[in-house]
């Protein structure tokens, strides 16, 4: 005999993602599973949930309100679980994270390997991403992202220190062209580009006058990726030039593999921080998160 609250989770899923595929990505199962389990859901209910196109699925009337009872009672239960895993001895859970690809020493230091080291109860889900606007509506504990990007009404604390871009190309590019002195210079350069999704406009570079305002530069991009692995690919086979956050490129430079330039053009700012919704009680996984950055943060 089903279970009451089958297909509860993955019909909230479902509408949350606005689709099968994201949720089913989410979930870690095939959009076909969950599809089976929407339609039995609504057949026990007797009720048609979501209508489906093609390319989108849309709440019926039905659907909007035990969508809006689901999420209740779904928030409802963790909070209730989070509650007793307070009562443990030591932070266990799983813990949620949407990190911006850009936080590359927080992704790719040492911090996330000692946090699991130091509390070898908790569980980290962690979706690399650059286009959440809401992570409490996708269903995150918290995010990773710039601090000029975060909603004040966010909770945010330092994930990293101040970060400064850095525009970057190979020794080898460099001796069949000269380097640019001033950022408009870069429109006679070879320019490998980012932007965050298929849908979004290349990134338009940023500098600082050194004794001005800031500026930005639509370069002329002979490749625009979405991949930052991939664009240093590129520049260290010396094809072009590239901008990234000092995190990403000190490593090739530490190899020799690029050199900097315009660097008085690109002044340090203030970096990546953590941040959660004031208005929901960080979890004990998340606050003992909370607490190792803030530790790491005192001891530098």
């Amino acid at each position: 005999m089903p279970d009451i609250t089958d297909g509860v989770p993955e019909f909230v899923a479902v509408v949350e993602a606005k689709g099968f595929r994201a949720a089913g990505r989410q979930l870690g199962v095939s959009g076909t599973a969950l599809s089976k389990a929407l339609r039995q859901l609504e057949q026990r209910l007797g009720v048609t949930l979501l209508l489906r196109t093609t390319r989108s699925v849309r709440l019926t009337e039905a659907g909007e309100r035990f969508y809006a009872a689901s999420r209740q009672a779904l928030d409802g239960l963790r909070a209730a679980a989070e509650a007793v895993g307070e009562l443990a001895d030591e932070p266990r859970g799983t813990l949620r994270l949407n990190i911006s690809s850009g936080a590359e020493g927080f992704l790719r230091g040492p911090a996330l390997a000692a946090f699991l080291q130091a509390y070898p109860q908790v569980r980290l889900d962690i979706i690399v991403d650059e286009d959440v606007s809401d992570i409490v509506a996708a269903g995150y504990d918290a995010g990773v992202r710039l601090g000029e990007v975060i909603e004040q009404d966010m909770i945010a604390v330092p994930a990293s220190g101040p970060q400064r871009m850095v525009v970057v190309g190979s020794p080898a590019y460099f001796a069949t062209r000269p380097m640019p002195e001033h950022p408009r210079d870069l429109a006679g350069h070879a320019c490998i580009n980012w932007r965050p999704g298929p849908d979004a406009p290349p990134y338009r570079w940023e500098f600082t006058e050194p004794r001005g305002g800031d500026f930005s530069v639509a370069v002329p991009a002979r490749v625009v990726a979405n991949d930052f692995s991939l664009m240093m690919r590129l520049v260290t086979a010396g094809l072009g030039v590239t901008i990234g956050m000092g995190d990403g490129v000190r490593p090739y430079l530490d190899r020799g593999e690029v050199v900097a330039v315009l660097e008085e053009f690109c002044p340090p700012f203030a970096g990546y921080y953590l941040y959660y919704p004031q208005r929901r009680q960080a979890s004990p996984a998340l606050r003992a998160l909370i607490d190792y950055l803030l530790r790491i943060r005192q001891a530098r």
